[in-house]
C-alpha cells in the first residue's frame, strides 16, 4: 500500500489499487515492436526492456525523472511509447499521480538508427507548467484538430491540487460526490502539439486547449473522473472522436468539429427506447468506465468500442457495454450517438470487475477475439457488503471519507477473477476459453497491451498487474490463417516531394518517419469482406498497443492480391487518401504528401521493396 493522505489512511487499499501499466512497441529503432514499457506498483518504477525471450540488445532499465519526480508524493500511473516531437525516434509519456506527465524524449544517437538503450538515451521534460498537481490514469494521443501534428489528451481522477498520496498534509480530501452522477473530479486536458526539436537536448512543446473538453453540450464533461479514453474516427473525416470512460457517472462520448488550432465538440448521446434501461444508452450510464477499444464487430465497415465496467456476478453486476454501430453516421451531425449497446447477445457483458479492454485477431481468422484485464484487490475478507452499504449512502455524505468503511490490506473485492480470453462461435456469441488456454490463474490486472513482438505475424500481449508480476504471452498459434500487416509511417522535416513508397516487411525506410497515428485502412477480401483498422494512439486505460495494424485474412492464398484502400493527413493537415494491392505479410508504407499512381505490390510476404 502507499502512504496516502491522513484522511484516507482507512480506505489506503482502495487508492493504492491503481497505478500498473503496460506498453508494447519499438523503442530501439529496430523496426519490430519488441519492447516493453510497464510500472511496477511494489517499485513505482518505470521499466523499459526487451520483450521476454528477446535478449542481447539492451539491459532493462528504469526511466529516470530526476529532480521531476519526488517519490515521497508521487507515482507513476502511465506509460505511452510514441514519437513526440517529430524527430523520427519514439518518445515515452509517464503520466502519474501527483504531478503533470512528464515526456522522457529520446536523444539523437550519433552512430545508427539501431542503438543500446539506457536511461541515459532519454531527456525528461515538462509538457504543461510546471509545479501543478494532477492525477493522471488515462492519456492517449491524436490529432486532435486536423493540423498533422499529434495532440496528446489526458484523463485525470482525483481534483487538480489534491495531496492523494502526501501522508504529512492537513486537512479532509474530497471523495466522488456521487456514485452516478460525479462531476467533482480532476479537470481532463487537451494539449496541442507546438512544436519540437531533436539532438542531444530535445524539446517539445503543447499549448493548453482544456477549455474545449470542461463544458460541452452544457454539460460538465470536463471533471469526471476519467479512467480510460479512446480516440478515433467514427464518421469518415480523420478527426478522432474522443471517449472518455468516466468512474461513478456517464462515459462521454465527443463528436469532432474541430479546425487546424480550433478543437471544437458537440456531445453525443444515444436514443432510449421503451425496451432499454437508461444506463444502456450511450452518454446516459451510471457504470464505472475503465476501459476502451474499438473494432469492426458487425462487419459494416464502421469501428464499435468495447467498453469495460464492473460486471461481478453477486456483487456489483452493471455490466460492460458493447457499443455496435447502426450505420447511421450522419445521426451524429445532430447530436445522436448511432450505438446500440449489444454487450449481452454478444457475451460479453459480464466477466468481473473489468480495466482494460482489446479486440484484436489472435488466430488470423477474420474474426476478432476480446481479452480483458480484471480485479481489483485480492485478500482473505470478503468486502462487497460494505462497498454496498458506503454505495448506497446518501450522496451527500459520500465525498466526505469520513463516511466510508476500511478498505485496508487483506480486504478482498473480486480478488480471484480469471483474465478472460473470448473467441466468437459460428452463432455469433463469444465465448471465454481461458481455462482451455491455461490461462485463468487470478491476476489482478489493470493493463492489456497487443503487438506482434516477434513479427511472425500472429499477435502477442502483456497484462501489467497490480501487486505481482506482469505477465507475457508468446503467441504460438499453430495452424494461424494468413495476416496482413501493416507499418503506416509518415516522414519526418520537409515530406513535400515524398510519394507513397511501400516496403517489405519491417523494413526501416530510407528517411526518418513517425506513425501516421489516425491512419486508416481498409482492405477488401475475395467475396466482398471488408477488414478496417486505425493507427492507435494509445486508447484505452493502462495498457498501449503498439502503433501498427493488423488484419487477420482467413484462408486466403498465399499470392493473393488485395486491394487495400488508405485514407491519412500529411504533415500540413490535408486529407489524402490511396489504394495499393497487397499480398499477405507484413509491409511498411511511407505516406507521402503527393499520392502517387496505384502501387501494384507484387513481392512474396519475405520479398524486397517494391
Amino acid at each position: 500500500m502507499r502512504p496516502v493522505h491522513p484522511s484516507l489512511d482507512h480506505i489506503s487499499a482502495w487508492i493504492s489499487a491503481v497505478g500498473a501499466a503496460a506498453a508494447l512497441g519499438d523503442l530501439d529503432g529496430d523496426q519490430f515492436p519488441n519492447d516493453v514499457c510497464y510500472i511496477d506498483t511494489r517499485t513505482d518504477q518505470v521499466i523499459v526492456a526487451p520483450a521476454p525471450g528477446i535478449s542481447g540488445r539492451y539491459e532493462p532499465f528504469a526511466l529516470d525523472a530526476g529532480r521531476l519526480y519526488d517519490r515521497a508524493t508521487m507515482a507513476p500511473t502511465h506509460c505511452l511509447p510514441r514519437d513526440l516531437n517529430e524527430d523520427g525516434l519514439t518518445d515515452v509519456l509517464v503520466s502519474y499521480w501527483g504531478r503533470t506527465p512528464i515526456a522522457f524524449l529520446r536523444r539523437s544517437e550519433p552512430t545508427s538508427s539501431v542503438a543500446e538503450l539506457h536511461a541515459a538515451s532519454y531527456e525528461p521534460v515538462e509538457i504543461a507548467p510546471g509545479g501543478e498537481r494532477w492525477y493522471t490514469d488515462a492519456a492517449t494521443t491524436a490529432d486532435v484538430d486536423g493540423d498533422g501534428h499529434v495532440d496528446v489528451i489526458v484523463g485525470n481522477y482525483f481534483q487538480d491540487g489534491a495531496r492523494i498520496l502526501d501522508p504529512t498534509a492537513d486537512g479532509i480530501e474530497s471523495m466522488q460526490h456521487s456514485m452516478s452522477r460525479a462531476y467533482n473530479g480532476g479537470r481532463n486536458r487537451l494539449l496541442l502539439w507546438a512544436g519540437g526539436t531533436s539532438g542531444e537536448r530535445p524539446t517539445v512543446e503543447f499549448r493548453d486547449a482544456s477549455d474545449a473538453l470542461d463544458f460541452v453540450g452544457g454539460e460538465p464533461t470536463g471533471t469526471a473522473w476519467t479512467l480510460a479514453i479512446g480516440a478515433a474516427d467514427l464518421d469518415g473525416d480523420l478527426l478522432p472522436e474522443i471517449y472518455f470512460g468516466n468512474d461513478f457517472g456517464p462515459d462521454r462520448l465527443l463528436h469532432n468539429l474541430s479546425l487546424p488550432g480550433q478543437p471544437r465538440f458537440a456531445l453525443l448521446s444515444g436514443h432510449r427506447t421503451m425496451t432499454v434501461p437508461r444506463s444502456k444508452v450511450l452518454g446516459h450510464d451510471s457504470f464505472k468506465g475503465m476501459g476502451v477499444d474499438f473494432g469492426d464487430l458487425n462487419g459494416d465497415g464502421l469501428l464499435d468500442m468495447y467498453v469495460s465496467n464492473i460486471a461481478s456476478e453477486y456483487a456489483l453486476e452493471e455490466s460492460h457495454f458493447v457499443w455496435v454501430s447502426t450505420g447511421d453516421v450522419s445521426a451524429m451531425a445532430e447530436g445522436r450517438a448511432p450505438y446500440v449497446d449489444e454487450g449481452e447477445r454478444l457475451g460479453l457483458s459480464r466477466s468481473g470487475w473489468g480495466w482494460d479492454s482489446r479486440l484484436a485477431d489472435f488466430d488470423n481468422d477474420g474474426q476478432l477475439e476480446a481479452i480483458q484485464a480484471t480485479g481489483f484487490l485480492r485478500g482473505e475478507r470478503n468486502c462487497w457488503p460494505e462497498l454496498h452499504e458506503t454505495g448506497m449512502g446518501n450522496d451527500q455524505l459520500l465525498s466526505d471519507p469520513r463516511q466510508w468503511h476500511r478498505f485496508q490490506p487483506g480486504e478482498d473485492m473480486c480478488g480471484s477473477d480469471p483474465n478472460p480470453f473470448y473467441v466468437r462461435a459460428a452463432d455469433g456469441r463469444f465465448y471465454d476459453l481461458s481455462p482451455e488456454l491455461g490461462m485463468d490463474d487470478a491476476q489482478v490486472t489493470r493493463a492489456v497491451a497487443v503487438a506482434d513482438v516477434d513479427g511472425d505475424g500472429d499477435l502477442d500481449f502483456v497484462y501489467g498487474n497490480q501487486w505481482e508480476p506482469s505477465r507475457y504471452y508468446l503467441n504460438d498459434c499453430p495452424r494461424p490463417g494468413r495476416f496482413l500487416g501493416l507499418r503506416l509511417l509518415l516522414p519526418v522535416g520537409d515530406p513535400s516531394a515524398d510519394d507513397t513508397e511501400v516496403f517489405a516487411g519491417h523494413e526501416s525506410p530510407p528517411v526518418p518517419a513517425r506513425p501516421a497515428i489516425g491512419a486508416a485502412a481498409t482492405v477488401h477480401l475475395p467475396g466482398g469482406k471488408m477488414l478496417v483498422g486505425q493507427v492507435d494512439g494509445g486508447s484505452g486505460h493502462s495498457g498501449v498497443r503498439s502503433a501498427e495494424l493488423h488484419f487477420g485474412l482467413g484462408d486466403v492464398p498465399d499470392d493473393a492480391v488485395l486491394r487495400v484502400d488508405l485514407r491519412w493527413r500529411d504533415a500540413h493537415g490535408s486529407v489524402r487518401d490511396q489504394s495499393i494491392e497487397l499480398k499477405p505479410g507484413w509491409r511498411t508504407v511511407l505516406l507521402g504528401e503527393t499520392p502517387g499512381p496505384r502501387i501494384g505490390a507484387t513481392d512474396q510476404p519475405d520479398g524486397n521493396k517494391s
